[in-house]
């Protein structure tokens, strides 16, 4: 992909989260949390999964 297309889709991008934040930050919130607890329980069970490997 060209680079002036690139920035240009990473502008819109940019400008679409900050229009959906102030349109709706309770979504917004949501939005965060539940990727937060995504990442957080994907780490959590690569933990898991090592933890297993070294017993």
């Amino acid at each position: 992909m060209p680079k002036r297309i690139k920035q240009i889709l990473l502008w819109l991008l940019f400008g679409f989260l900050i229009y959906a934040i102030i349109t709706s930050p309770e979504r917004a919130a949501d939005i965060v949390q539940a990727v937060w607890d995504i990442i957080y329980e994907g780490f959590a069970n690569i933990g898991q999964f090592f933890e297993a490997l070294m017993r």
